[in-house]
């Protein structure tokens, strides 16, 4: 057994239809683990869906109201880029308990993953690019409240800007400092956190979103970053965030999408590369003793099963360092 559970539901799938996101790659990571002896049944936790109580922590509630009577108007549901639906509603309720019950314990055995989650486009008043909750927002908003944790860092690693966690999490103050680099790109640190939640964002600069909110601290990567380049990026950003803020939680969005293969990024990282990241945010929270709560993302590879496989190796990276 894996010393730390990996939650999952068969009913993470997404009702969608035809789509660029790969609804069956929640299946498919659960199949691959087994298949390949990485993980066992007992491994898995099945979650409880997130009440409209915990979703109302994050997000507000004419909002929580309009998902559940179906009242979304043309314009939210085209900036949502998904088919509203029922069925899609309580996935995505499903996907927000399972962030709760990751984050729960994770606090109790260091790291847990979701296998799932990661929507990080939703705000509190609307959804985004495929997002319709934001599933670690409420995970984070739900320790908070039950007085599990006082403070969370929301570590993103999806090759698209974290917009809607920088708006659900802002900066106290916009104020921008650069930070010192040895590599091209910017990297903007905000002159003061919010006071319980720090967010990183890296990701590539000329892509989706148009508009990116300041995030505690935004790594902006040119097009065609490589492996050696990111990981210096992300030991950065992460060296520099955690001397400035000392979190209870780490929220890690392990997305698939910084892959030089994926049809929606447009970075340069192998899979080789992308176990690496995985490996530096593991160590780098381990030293410090913080619990880590993992979620996945997004993860477009024009193989699903690379995507799969990515998504995988990431339970692979954890089990290494974990062990």
């Amino acid at each position: 057994m894996l010393p730390f559970k990996l939650v999952y539901s068969d009913r993470y799938y997404l009702p969608i239809g035809a789509h660029v996101f790969p609804a069956e790659k929640y299946r498919l990571i659960h199949e691959r683990l087994l298949a390949t002896g990485v993980a066992e049944p007992a491994d898995f936790l099945e979650p409880p869906p997130a009440t409209d109580d915990d979703v109302r922590l994050a997000h507000s509630a004419d909002y929580v109201r309009k998902l559940r009577t179906g009242t979304l108007s043309a314009a939210e549901e085209m900036l949502l880029e998904l088919p509203y639906s029922k069925e899609l509603v309580d996935a995505f309720w499903l996907a927000a308990g399972g962030s709760i019950a990751a984050a729960e314990c994770a606090l109790r055995d260091g790291i847990t993953f979701n296998i799932g989650g990661g929507f990080h486009h939703a705000y509190p008043d609307h959804g985004e690019g495929f997002c319709m909750v934001h599933d670690v927002g409420v995970a984070i908003r739900r320790m908070q409240h039950d007085k599990k944790i006082a403070k969370a860092m929301t570590v993103d690693c999806d090759v698209h800007h974290g917009n809607g966690t920088a708006a659900m999490f802002p900066p106290i103050r916009a104020g921008i400092n650069r930070l010192p680099s040895a590599l091209p790109g910017t990297a903007n640190l905000a002159d003061d956190a919010n006071d319980s939640v720090f967010t990183i964002s890296l990701h590539q600069q000329n892509n989706y979103p148009a508009i990116k909110p300041p995030s505690s601290i935004d790594v902006n990567l040119p097009d065609g970053t490589t492996d050696e380049q990111y990981l210096q990026w992300l030991d950065n950003a992460l060296s520099s965030g955690l001397r400035k803020f000392k979190p209870d939680l780490i929220c890690y969005i392990a997305g698939a999408d910084p892959y030089r293969e994926d049809q929606l990024g447009g970075l340069a990282l192998t899979i080789d590369g992308l176990k690496s990241r995985d490996e530096l945010v593991f160590k780098v929270a381990k030293s410090r003793g913080i619990p880590v709560m993992v979620t996945y993302a997004g993860g477009y590879a024009r193989k699903v099963e690379d995507t799969v496989m990515i998504h995988c190796n990431t339970v692979v990276s954890a089990r290494e360092v974990y062990w």
